[in-house]
């Protein structure tokens, strides 16, 4: 460490015939000048910040030192000017021997920028002919004080005449304040190609709870399979990997915890500029010594993660949680279904079967005591979800790991009840039920919930087939891994080609940029997606994962945006697809009319034609987003603490009160919720100019309320299971590290699950003066 200049250094050594010799010295190491600037951990746009740099001479004469800092993109490396008017980049100081200075630049942060490179240096003549320098260079992430906002539009193409499309919001935005990001029309001609693509965003997911862990796992283990057994497409992988080598290898590339940070932050950093980024960047996820690798780092993080009965928490520490094991459980049922290998999580799964059995038998057990004291209630009382969910969950494993002795009058029970009572749930639990009688060889009661289902679905030539969901809360009404569970039971059950097809359209209309919203939706449409649909014929035992052909299709498409003729340098080998996309100020409204001609002769019927979508990506100001109404307020307030004789005094910072450097402060979210929730993640940004107390994540306790608290660079998070209806206040502490004016960002809650579910406190700044 530079502030230590005095090391104890000793030495020994010996010769064959045992005789040693021995040294201890105590070595200084420093330079006659040092400079240690006190960078923020990040910048914000539209931040006012100073700067700051200490200065210490070791010498034993006088320096005049001159200082120098100097500002880059970090994505080009092209000088920026950060300093605000008046303010030089080159100061001199008069150091006295032995003494210390400070320095400071104020800057002001614009906008569009996305990571920032501080290059600062001092130099001082000592005598002459001698000259003592010190410097340093670092890259800080520029976060957005905007909302990234997503617009998508499907171009789904069936049959062979040319279809017209209108970006209905693109061609008339006239917000003041809007501002452009990117506008991308990709293409594909055979759209299971979507779940490969789908992959590395489960694959990069920041999070460390058990789903995630479990999606890392289920992600690598697709991409492995894919990689390995079809040479085909990992050729194609192994062109992208070596297109441009030198692609992603900036600064930026290279610090893993600025990209850590910007992914986490700012996820769109990640989206590529050119196609052999892009590709690049794919193919580096889908390189198979990394797969195997990341897949077996998963599965040892789900090992430990595992509690001593079988179960897992939602995030390690917290009590088990019977939705995630059974979830975990149900995930490695699907990647046997199609004949990829589970070895390395296979004592996992025993323990977490074991676990569920010995819930369901405590459950049996509970209806039996409260059947003792009124009989009717053991025939009337309908399935709880989880049980439907463990039925469903269960039903991978039946041949494999037998209901054990202790739960078997348990799963009797329930699957008796099971078929009597479905008529009661939504579509998602129709679906469970429907594959769990199914593979409990009930089958007649399995086809008679399939044909429930068919008659209540509804059709389109754009959406396909669908049902109209119910929005809310709980994980049993997500859309997404509906849509993709029906697809399973049509497909295992009713055998219907035509319907996954349609079905499958829906599924892929909901995709928006590189996933499905959530990691968990992701990896259930991956699923649904790669699973070839059976023939009528094929046993239900022979689910495989979906054919090279089904990957490897090319098609030659006519597309135009306005008036330009998109035409791409090539299409991607083996999967027909393609990319375009512009940026910034050349966005223009009228790119929103696109024309899509096929290729004559092409009328492949099944899944679509070809499949594309457009998606435009705009910044706006909090203020102009309207946040869902979910019922659910957000109050952020911010205090400074200081200590008296009668105890801790919160004090309200405004601005006739600013805080100054070294103040603690106290943040208080309060969180009033008019129902249950479950899973939620509670993010509260904060300042630069902030450095919180607490940096260690753990899981807590507070007001009997269970939750996982994580300390980022940019924000604090925290991940609640279960929320139940009420008023909640949390609260945390920072001190106040750098002077300026600067944005505190927003808080935000969300269902990890449910995502359309969110909203968010107003956006809050402060000023932090000098002590």
């Amino acid at each position: 460490p530079e502030s230590l200049t005095r090391w104890n250094m000793q030495a020994l050594a010996w010769t064959g015939d045992l005789k040693t010799g021995y040294v201890q010295t105590s070595p200084v190491t420093q330079k006659e000048l040092m400079l240690f600037p006190n960078a923020p951990r990040f910048f914000r746009e539209n931040d006012t910040i100073y700067f700051s740099a200490k200065l210490s001479s070791l010498s034993e004469k006088p320096l005049s030192v001159t200082a120098q800092v100097r500002f880059f993109d970090a994505f080009t490396m092209q000088e920026i000017a950060l300093l605000t008017a008046g303010e030089a980049a080159t100061k001199t100081v008069s150091l006295a021997a032995g003494g210390n200075s400070a320095l400071s630049w104020k800057l002001y942060i614009p906008e569009g920028l996305q990571a920032v490179t501080y290059r600062i240096t001092a130099g001082a003549p000592v005598e002459e002919g001698r000259h003592t320098s010190d410097g340093e260079e670092n890259t800080l992430p520029a976060l957005t004080n905007r909302t990234l906002v997503t617009e998508s539009l499907p171009l789904p193409m069936r049959g062979t005449q040319p279809r017209q499309f209108e970006f209905t919001k693109l061609l008339k935005a006239d917000s003041p304040t809007l501002r452009h990001h990117a506008y991308t029309i990709e293409f594909t001609s055979h759209p299971v190609w979507y779940a490969v693509q789908a992959l590395p965003y489960i694959m990069e997911y920041p999070y460390e709870c058990a789903e995630q862990v479990f999606s890392r796992y289920y992600a690598n283990a697709i991409a492995a399979h894919i990689a390995d057994s079809h040479p085909d497409i990992k050729r194609v992988f192994d062109l992208w990997r070596n297109y441009q080598p030198a692609a992603l290898q900036s600064n930026l590339a290279k610090n893993e915890e600025l990209k850590s940070l910007l992914l986490e932050e700012t996820p769109w950093v990640q989206d590529a500029r050119n196609e052999a980024e892009r590709k690049q960047r794919i193919a580096l996820l889908f390189d198979l010594h990394r797969m195997r690798d990341e897949q077996a780092a998963a599965g040892r993080k789900l090992l430990q993660a595992q509690t001593p009965d079988g179960g897992f928490a939602w995030f390690r520490g917290g009590p088990d949680d019977r939705y995630i094991t059974q979830h975990i459980v149900a995930g490695a049922g699907q990647l046997q279904k199609m004949n990829i290998p589970t070895g390395d999580i296979n004592a996992l799964l025993n323990k977490a079967i074991r676990y569920m059995d010995d819930r369901l038998a405590e459950d049996f057990n509970e209806i039996k005591k409260q059947a003792d004291k009124t009989p009717q209630d053991k025939k009337e009382k309908p399935l709880a979800y989880l049980t439907i969910h463990y039925l469903y969950a269960r039903s991978f494993f039946t041949d494999a790991y037998p209901v054990p002795e202790k739960a078997r009058k348990a799963f009797a029970y329930f699957t008796t009840q099971a078929a009597a009572q479905w008529t009661k749930y939504n579509n998602c639990l129709k679906g469970m039920l429907a594959l769990a009688l199914h593979r409990y060889n009930d089958i007649g009661t399995a086809r008679l919930i399939l044909q429930s289902l068919s008659e209540t679905a509804l059709h389109s030539d754009e959406t396909g087939m669908y049902w109209r969901n119910e929005r809310d809360w709980w994980w049993y009404h997500a859309p997404i891994e509906t849509q993709a569970l029906l697809i399973e039971a049509f497909d295992e059950i009713a055998r219907d080609p035509a319907a996954i097809a349609d079905m499958q359209t829906w599924l892929l209309k909901q995709k928006q940029m590189q996933d499905w919203k959530t990691t968990k939706a992701t990896a259930e449409a991956i699923y649904a997606l790669l699973k070839s649909p059976a023939a009528p014929s094929s046993p239900a035992k022979d689910r495989k994962l979906t054919s090279t052909s089904r990957l490897a299709t090319d098609g030659n498409y006519q597309i135009t945006a306005g008036d330009s003729l998109i035409t791409p340098s090539s299409v991607e080998a083996g999967t027909g697809y393609f990319k375009t996309s512009w940026y910034g100020h050349e966005i223009k409204p009228d790119k929103g009319r696109i024309t899509i001609i096929p290729p004559p002769g092409n009328r492949e019927t099944g899944l679509p034609l070809a499949w594309g979508a457009a998606y435009w990506q705009y910044f706006e100001r909090l203020d102009k987003i309207t946040p869902a109404a979910t019922g659910v307020q957000i109050n952020k307030q911010l205090y400074r603490k200081t200590h008296s004789p009668a105890g801790d005094i919160l004090t309200e910072i405004t601005p006739e009160r600013p805080l100054k450097t070294g103040d603690k402060v106290t943040v208080r979210i309060e969180i009033r919720a008019d129902r249950d929730m479950e899973y939620v993640h509670l993010k509260d940004q904060r300042a630069a100019a902030f450095e919180p107390v607490n940096v260690l994540s753990g899981y807590r306790w507070q007001d009997g309320l269970g939750y996982y608290e994580s300390t980022r660079d940019a924000a604090t998070n925290f991940f609640i299971a279960c929320l139940p209806k009420g008023t909640y206040v949390f609260e945390y502490e920072l001190f106040a590290t750098q002077t300026g004016e600067f944005s505190n960002g927003i808080t935000s809650l969300q269902c990890m699950y449910a995502p359309e579910f969110t909203t968010h406190s107003e956006g809050i700044r402060i000023s932090v003066v000098s002590d």
